[in-house]
């Protein structure tokens, strides 16, 4: 029988978490069209849920849509905020709806309980630098999840905590083959999936548990949100001395904009790395890729994990570690703010050296619209540049200044156009000069030096088949990572990780008839 709008709201009630509610009052008024015509009032207060008829009172929030965009949505086949911007469901109050959807498990289609059949996924024994070292791991998105997949890559054993009604919500996006997201696939490799309701009492007592054996906790919330839950490091260190806890913020845990919302671009905006970026005289330039998430968050969070577990190995004690993407993006204008400092004057967004202001360091266009970079820096390479091209005419080119320096660069890029890049690489290949081709997306997998360092690991998912993820990028001579998985289903390593904090079989099936743990299916 197909899914329908009324089998959806009737089921409110049965799927409300009190514990996600404790303190919250708020009205909501349910105005659903089309091919069935239904009208609900879902009253929240304290703890406690009322699904009532018709439209009731005065509401805080008034969602309303078509019954059939309705099922889409509960039933996961239509993207809430598509629906949003497209106009397809309208809701009065964006943050009370996002506050509403907080306090519901999922709908399930079937109707049927979770599952409480134990089932044990066998992984490989993890190796490497850090082999033994146990990582709880509350983070999502991007930030953190790269930083513990390349510390699991090194040997560690990641456990990824999620609550099995609001998971990663990576695993939601787009692209998906067989509806499973590539971008969740590339972030989450070799780690263990804990699905657990970690804000009831039982959900805490397992985390505690779980901490009683862990090395490093990892979170990505907003400052406060896990002492709130009862799981912020003053506890938890009461438990556990040698927990080594790291908070990845944009803002830091002590600020005036700790409580901030932001991202990857408000974060560089602020660093300063943002404001340097671009072509003389133009606005500034989004890059490319998300600079503060990875170098500032990924990178900076497995520096923070391994710098820590080295002093513990000293003092014999945890620490709370502050990561903030904001603070470890100032860095990125390290020489910019030296220029700034010494000579009291902006260098100006292309003019710096580094930054496109030269013609022997700088991106050039070829005949095929392909692209090169030029680094030739330092005189030697500048020079043999000019004498393979027989123009020692610009051996000096660094030392000119204004007319002069633009003209030659001109003449640099109308003579990279003569070509195509091939023809270049080609030309040059065996001249020292720093030339190296600016490869598109599509080329990477296929680029020599890239395959020669093992840059991407080939595998195989039972549904989706074969495809290609990044793999870290340090290489350890005593150790090859040879022993990786594919991101874990949701709960696929429940039972092991409850089993190996000495859970019987019975207390398992228990947690899970309560929906307080989610099982492999």
């Amino acid at each position: 029988m197909p899914v329908t709008a009324k089998q959806i709201l009737e089921s409110i009630p049965g799927r409300f978490r009190a514990e996600k509610a404790l303190g919250y009052s708020a009205v909501f008024h349910f105005d659903i069209y089309g091919e069935e015509d239904l009208q609900y009032t879902v009253n929240i207060e304290n703890g406690a849920c009322r699904l009532q008829t018709g439209l009731v009172g005065k509401a805080d929030c008034v969602i309303g849509t078509k019954s059939s965009i309705y099922v889409d949505l509960e039933t996961g086949k239509a993207n809430p905020q598509m629906a949003l911007m497209l106009g397809n469901v309208k809701v009065s109050n964006i943050a009370a709806m996002i506050q509403f959807s907080r306090c519901f498990r999922k709908f399930e289609a079937t109707g049927a309980k979770p599952t409480s059949e134990t089932h044990y996924v066998k992984r490989p024994v993890k190796k490497g630098p850090l082999a033994g070292v146990r990582i709880i791991d509350f983070t999502r998105l991007l930030p953190g999840p790269l930083a513990t997949m390349f510390l699991a890559d090194m040997g560690a054993d990641v456990i990824k905590v999620e609550d099995p009604d609001r998971p990663d919500y990576v695993r939601d996006f787009e692209p998906k083959i067989d509806g499973m997201s590539m971008f969740y696939l590339s972030l989450n490799r070799s780690k263990r999936s804990l699905a657990i309701n970690y804000l009831s009492a039982e959900g805490k007592q397992v985390i505690r548990d779980l901490v009683k054996h862990a090395d490093v906790l990892i979170e990505q919330f907003r400052p406060g949100i896990m002492k709130e839950m009862g799981m912020g490091y003053e506890e938890l260190s009461k438990t556990n001395p040698r927990l080594v806890y790291v908070s990845i913020t944009g803002y830091g845990q002590q600020s005036a904009m700790s409580m901030a919302a932001g991202h990857d671009l408000n974060y560089i905006a602020i660093a300063g790395a943002l404001g340097i970026t671009g072509l003389p005289d133009g606005a500034p330039v989004i890059p490319g890729f998300q600079l503060a998430d990875i170098a500032g968050g990924s990178y900076m969070a497995m520096n923070a994990v391994t710098a820590a577990l080295y002093q513990r190995e000293k003092t014999g004690k945890g620490d709370f570690v502050d990561v903030a993407m904001t603070d470890a993006s100032v860095p990125f204008s390290a020489l910019q703010f030296a220029y700034q400092q010494g000579l009291k004057k902006e260098p100006g967004r292309g003019k710096f050296e580094l930054t496109g202001a030269l013609p022997n360091y700088n991106v050039y266009a070829c005949s095929d619209g392909k692209y090169v970079a030029l680094g030739s820096l330092e005189p030697k390479f500048w020079n043999a540049f000019c004498e393979k091209l027989n123009r020692k005419d610009w051996a000096t080119a660094f030392l000119k200044k204004g007319e002069e320096l633009e003209a030659i660069k001109s003449d640099v890029q109308q003579l990279f156009k003569s070509k195509t890049r091939a023809e270049w690489l080609d030309f040059f290949k065996n001249e020292d000069i720093c030339l190296t081709p600016v490869n598109e997306l599509n080329e990477l997998e296929h680029d020599p030096y890239l395959n020669e360092r093992n840059m991407f690991l080939n595998n195989e998912h039972p549904t989706i088949g074969k495809y290609k993820t990044i793999n870290q990028p340090l290489k350890f001579k005593q150790t090859n990572f040879d022993n990786n998985w594919n991101a874990p289903e949701l709960g696929d390593d429940t039972s092991a990780v409850l089993a190996a904090l000495n859970y019987d079989e019975n207390h398992i099936k228990q947690l899970a008839e309560k929906g307080i743990i989610k099982l492999k299916k």
